[in-house]
């Protein structure tokens, strides 16, 4: 793939490369990635990461800057995202979420590093993927996970064939509130983006085979209390603890190391 070169620079096409494309992408779909952890998914020193985002941010692909503690973060601009075919809204992640949304990237990181969701071909659904498939539509009751794992049907997994949710928790809600979360993403039966008189349709196949909860130390008791009141469902939910790094102001580990416990 090539591109023009930017404003004020030598004339003459750019390349991309495949590991420009893969953070590119990987990029636009979590909003945003911290320097460490672009460091980590393109298994780069973080010296390295920095000047393939300096690259970017010169191509007219990219911004960086630092949003909050830690790293500096870099998301896509407009021609980023269009050289991507993405529609998405090219802005800054919201400083609001920061802490979630690197907590979300961890847990991306760490299942996808997993060598049972390598062999099966597997594959991550983002929320923003989701909520773009809604063109805005979702409701005010309706919940989006953090992330959607599709497992391929004919892997040498017991799971092959299903789609599991994920949730990243790092603060607790009311117990009330989780299991009214829990209960409705294993109602779930259409996809997102569809009507929503079609998310929960009784007789139809339920979407998430399980819940995946991955959660600080702070979110799991309630998380674990909820999912007890879901009675014969319990078993749907999976509890795992949330990897060391996905402390906002922490750092990913090194390029080749594993991100945590979050394991399918």
């Amino acid at each position: 793939m090539t591109i023009s070169a930017a404003k004020g620079a030598a004339p003459g096409p750019a390349r991309l490369t495949e590991r420009d494309l893969r953070g590119l992408l990987f990029t636009a779909e979590m909003y945003g990635l911290q320097l460490d952890l672009l460091a980590g998914l393109l298994a780069l020193t973080e010296e390295r990461a920095r000047r393939v985002a300096a690259r970017w941010r010169r191509l007219g692909y990219a911004e960086t800057t630092r949003l909050g503690p830690g790293r500096p973060w870099v998301w896509l601009s407009r021609r980023g995202l269009t050289a991507c075919g993405l529609a998405y809204a090219a802005a800054p992640p919201a400083l609001s979420r920061l802490a979630h949304l690197r907590a979300v990237t961890v847990v991306r990181l760490a299942l996808e590093s997993a060598p049972s969701y390598q062999r099966s071909g597997a594959f991550w659904r983002s929320e923003r993927r989701l909520r773009a498939r809604t063109g805005g539509r979702v409701g005010l009751r309706e919940h989006v996970p953090d992330g959607e794992i599709h497992f391929p049907n004919g892997c040498a997994l017991d799971y092959a064939g299903e789609c599991w949710a994920v949730e990243a928790e790092l603060t607790r809600k009311t117990v009330t509130r989780t299991t009214a979360i829990m209960r409705e993403l294993l109602a779930r039966t259409g996809d997102y983006g569809c009507a929503s008189a079609d998310a929960a349709v009784p007789g139809r196949p339920q979407r998430h085979a399980r819940v995946l909860y991955v959660c600080s130390a702070a979110a799991r008791p309630v998380v674990a209390r909820a999912a007890a009141e879901l009675g014969p469902l319990a078993p749907r939910i999976e509890i795992r603890d949330l990897p060391a790094a996905a402390a906002l102001g922490g750092e990913a580990p090194p390029p080749g190391e594993p991100a945590g416990q979050a394991r399918p």
